[in-house]
């Protein structure tokens, strides 16, 4: 049995009493809230998708909502992450028009804001947008518009993150860097490579990265989801990965788990994602809880929306349900989610500031810090595999 097919603790440490108000959905529902790791073309609204797809005759393969959504695997486990990806020609397939870009932007901000998502990071990968003919600079702007206009009406706050794909020649990331760092400053906060990682590795990707990292733009790299740790060491060693994706499997290799913990390096956690897609075999074997425990800066977020059929207030529960979180842990998730954003300190540390106080009106208490979470007793890391 390996570490990752080893079940994990789900109950919350002893010793300590939670305060504040029963958790239920509804709190967690009116905290606020930050989505850092959330694909566009993963999350859209079915009824949009028939929308669009009348309107630019694409043929859906289901012509009912219930359909669609078993097309798409809403929800299904799937036996592998490149199964689960293959949902993703269906959604790009309405994706492909500026309107339909900008629209879908809009709605995803405005999802996020119907459960308190105060701050949200939107990824995408241009370049599987161009079918019709659309430029890159024509398909970013696109997005942008959307999440403006969100802020707008809604007062969301949000950034976009510019992806390129493993898979892709490095000359073709290396277009997409040049892209992002284009409009640094203009809504892009971050750079990305997805895509699977069997095959792919990180290191081809490096100048790209290079050239992300020479013009002080920040990055993030999946990494660790469905492949082991050495994905985890290229994204941090050669592309200079501020941010993991997933990063699920670093639990099988404690050096590495001690460099990203003493280095601050947070995890976007997809707890649903993780589990239909086979990375973890369900809630209970993941290592969200013993990363917590042991100190390392975890978010929680929801991959896509729409294929896994989640929310951010839907994870915050599974965290509750099945790893055990109680509120005082939960309110540091939730921190942790604004401490690891992609924006400028001080517009962070006023936001922080702002958040803090609104937990702790909700919740009767502000979130516990750094020094009371280290003291509670924690377990030495896995230093191998068995």
């Amino acid at each position: 049995m390996t570490l990752m097919n080893a079940p994990r603790a789900s109950v919350a440490p002893k010793g300590r009493e939670p305060k504040g108000p029963p958790v239920t959905r509804e709190l967690l529902l009116a905290l606020p809230k930050t989505d850092l790791h959330c694909h566009l073309d993963g999350s859209l609204r079915i009824s949009t998708m028939f929308d669009l797809a009348q309107q630019q005759e694409v043929q859906l393969p289901a012509t009912t909502p219930e359909g669609l959504a078993k097309a798409l695997h809403v929800g299904i486990h799937c036996e592998s992450l490149e199964e689960y990806l293959q949902a993703f020609a269906i959604t790009l397939s309405v994706l492909q028009t500026d309107e339909a870009l900008e629209r879908c932007a809009f709605e995803l901000a405005e999802d996020c804001h119907r459960e308190n998502v105060r701050y949200v990071e939107v990824r995408f990968a241009p370049s599987l947008h161009t079918d019709a003919g659309l430029r890159l600079t024509a398909i970013v702007e696109s997005v942008l518009s959307g999440l403006r206009r969100a802020e707008k009406a809604y007062n969301i706050r949000s950034g976009v993150i510019v992806c390129a794909l493993r898979h892709d020649p490095p000359e073709e990331t290396f277009r997409l860097a040049e892209l992002a760092v284009a409009y640094k400053n203009k809504g892009v906060v971050g750079f990305d490579l997805a895509g699977g990682e069997a095959g792919n590795p990180a290191k081809h990707h490096a100048e790209a990265f290079n050239l992300i990292l020479n013009n002080n733009l920040n990055c993030t790299v999946h990494a660790g989801e469905a492949y082991g740790p050495e994905s985890i060491q290229q994204a941090i060693h050669f592309c200079g990965a501020h941010r993991i994706g997933h990063g699920t499997r670093l639990v099988e290799d404690g050096d590495l788990l001690n460099y990203i913990n003493d280095h601050r390096t947070p995890l976007e956690i997809c707890l649903s994602s993780n589990v239909q897609t086979s990375s973890v075999k369900s809630f209970k074997h993941h290592p969200l809880r013993f990363f917590f425990d042991y100190g390392v800066r975890v978010t929680i977020n929801t991959d896509n929306r729409l294929i896994t059929n989640t929310t951010v207030t839907d994870e915050l529960w599974l965290a509750h349900q099945h790893c055990g979180f109680d509120l005082d842990d939960l309110k540091v998730l939730v921190v942790q989610g604004f401490k690891s954003a992609f924006l400028p300190f001080r517009e962070k540390a006023l936001l922080l500031r702002q958040v803090n106080a609104e937990i702790g009106a909700i919740t009767g208490s502000a979130p516990r810090g750094p020094g009371e979470l280290m003291s509670k007793t924690i377990t030495t890391p896995p230093t191998a595999v068995p």
